[in-house]
């Protein structure tokens, strides 16, 4: 029988809010109380930037941060710097990930990334992986960015995951806050979005309705949907 798991999506929500809600379930999950969840939302503009720490890779003064009104979080998942905003689908997968020595924590990597390659293949984009790089690419082109942490549980075996994916809908996302850095640490290639490379429109809530059963075959979940009421007062 497949494990429960509550899923919300959240039309905006603020990124330290976020962060601060999933070092909370995380902590839940580590106690053996609550249960795993998929949030997914969108985030005002804001920079993130990972354990691998190259502040170079953004290309923007203060001043130009404040007048573009973009916030910047210096934060603990893995990777380079990324950009999260309006017209991005993002989401947070927070779940407990084996109980023995052979847990793959590179296969959940990959299964994450197969969500996105899945859906988008069913949308007529043929979509996959660039040898030596994370990430869901068409091409040359970035589509969707991995990022996660694998949070070593205190009080089981195994580790609770935080952080996830950022796909790119809505087009022209690669000239707004993408422009001030350079994405991912990655300069010879470029980003792109859903809407870009199918000349139709998506809705971010229906794209993270759609995308919810692929992610439940590939991770054998049962879904339970809450509402954005439920997932923001629960903690």
């Amino acid at each position: 029988m497949n494990k429960p798991m509550d899923v919300a999506y959240i039309p905006m929500l603020d990124y330290e809010e976020a962060w601060n809600r999933q070092k909370a379930i995380v902590q839940q999950l580590d106690e053996g109380v609550g249960v795993e969840q998929l949030l997914l939302l969108q985030h005002p503009p804001t920079y993130t930037i990972g354990s691998q720490n190259h502040p170079e890779h953004l290309l923007l003064t203060e001043e130009q941060l404040r007048e573009q009104g973009i916030s910047v979080f210096q934060i603990d998942r893995g990777g380079d710097i990324t950009y999260h905003g309006p017209g991005q689908l993002v989401g947070y997968p927070l779940l407990v990930l084996g109980r023995d020595e052979d847990l793959d924590l590179h296969a959940y990597l990959r299964s994450l990334e197969q969500v996105i390659i899945d859906y988008l293949a069913d949308q007529g984009v043929d979509a996959g992986r660039k040898e030596g790089y994370t990430g869901v690419w068409i091409g040359d082109m970035k589509i969707a960015a991995i990022g996660v942490k694998f949070n070593r549980c205190k009080t089981r075996r195994g580790f609770v995951t935080s952080h996830g994916f950022a796909f790119n809908v809505t087009s022209g996302i690669q000239h707004e806050g993408f422009q001030g850095i350079v994405p991912c640490g990655i300069e010879q290639y470029g980003v792109t979005s859903l809407e870009d490379m199918t000349g139709q429109t998506y809705e971010i809530q229906r794209v993270a309705q759609d995308i919810v059963p692929y992610f439940s075959r590939l991770f054998s979940y049962k879904m339970n949907w809450i509402s954005e009421k439920e997932a923001l007062h629960r903690l």
